[in-house]
């Protein structure tokens, strides 16, 4: 799969151990910065993986920031994009099954580095169900039309 993945400097380390993680599972990575820990804005980073997530220049998006919900606010407003945070394996898993999230959102100082390796992990590997949830996902993207 090819994943775009962006970070801002309270995400950077994180991103960093995600990135060798994703290329050793196999995927082809393109990562998006932030290259450093200096101070930058994560609407930038989020944004650039959202234009591409929603572009389908990437199949998925990963986003880590301090909390996860910054990156998760601003991806969201690029329409086609499904952003999710992501704290736990149920989240990780119903954000895929029920809602087919296209970026994963955590946060650097929310949870270890291993347990959102784990979570991006299972993320990646469950299947959204469709069926009913084709009808809700439906809703929800029926916004970008309206242009919300």
């Amino acid at each position: 799969m090819k994943i775009i993945i962006g970070a801002d400097h309270a995400g950077f380390k994180v991103k960093e151990h995600l990135r060798k993680k994703l290329e050793e599972w196999g995927h082809r990575v393109v990562d998006a910065g932030t290259d450093s820990e200096a101070p930058c804005d994560y609407p930038d980073l989020a944004l650039k993986v959202a234009d591409a997530v929603a572009s389908k220049q990437a199949e998925r998006g990963v986003l880590i920031c301090g909390t996860g919900v910054g990156t998760a606010m601003a991806a969201n407003r690029v329409k086609g994009v499904l952003a999710a945070t992501i704290h736990d394996r149920v989240t990780a898993e119903m954000s895929r099954k029920h809602t087919n999230a296209n970026v994963y959102c955590a946060g650097a100082w929310v949870r270890p580095a291993g347990e959102i390796e784990e979570n991006l992990r299972l993320w990646l590997e469950t299947p959204f169900e469709g069926g009913r949830h084709d009808r809700r996902v439906g809703k929800i993207l029926e916004q970008d039309k309206r242009g919300a």
